[in-house]
């Protein structure tokens, strides 16, 4: 029987304001370059990567399934249900907009209330190439307020750049370990969350595997 390419795959959505990077850190993900000038995100927009974690051997494969979502209140409802099932949640502001940093508050409830209820959040603070050091004029919001907040939450944190790749894939791995230490532990059940699902023996990747904006409008993302 031949090994599988993934050993799970997990749902992520990515949320936040608009402009604040989300479909930049989506396409530096997924194609490792930068999306210098992204149209408006209508609805949703899709991606997928493969990511080894890091750690003892066997290395654990596994596919992101990401859902960009719009940050517009006029796709609210329509982004809202693309949350359903969610194991990994990305919320996104930009360290140069304090109003951005001010409504994750309102997405994070977003996200608990139509998520999984083990959803692993990580705070993401983009465009930390604008604002390279803690004084520098273009940041409105300090890496400790962010920290803050995120302690308090509950959230993981880190700051990154889409421009420059800093911290992006960090960001979905240290989300998605902290899935996997949940599904380690019982808190997901295979049979019943449909952000995590382990992979079958034998199966093969998708074709285009690995890159680019997907136009996915609709439908479950694990199957």
């Amino acid at each position: 029987m031949a090994s599988p390419p993934w050993h799970y795959v997990l749902k992520f959505i990515i949320t936040g304001d608009a402009a604040v990077g989300k479909s930049s850190l989506l396409v530096r993900l997924t194609d490792q370059r930068f999306l210098a000038n992204p149209d408006p995100t209508l609805g949703v927009e899709f991606g997928s990567k493969l990511i080894t974690l890091p750690g003892p051997d066997p290395q654990t494969v596994v596919k992101l399934q990401c859902w960009d979502t719009a940050g517009t209140e006029s796709f609210r409802s329509i982004t809202r249900s693309y949350y359903r099932g969610a194991a990994g949640a990305l919320l996104v502001y930009s360290i140069t907009s304090l109003r951005s940093f001010e409504s994750v508050r309102t997405w994070l409830a977003d996200v608990r209330a139509h998520a999984d209820a083990h959803v692993s959040c990580v705070l993401v603070g983009n465009k930390r190439d604008l604002a390279e050091g803690e004084d520098a004029p273009a940041r409105e919001v300090p890496t400790a307020l962010a920290q803050q907040f995120a302690d308090e939450e509950g959230l993981l944190f880190t700051e990154a750049s889409a421009r420059s790749g800093e911290g992006v894939e960090e960001a979905f791995i240290r989300a998605a370990e902290e899935v996997l230490r949940k599904v380690r532990a019982g808190r997901f059940d295979d049979s019943r969350s449909p952000g995590v699902k382990l992979s079958k023996p034998g199966a093969v990747p998708d074709a285009g595997e690995g890159g680019g904006e997907g136009g996915g409008k609709g439908g479950q993302c694990c199957t």
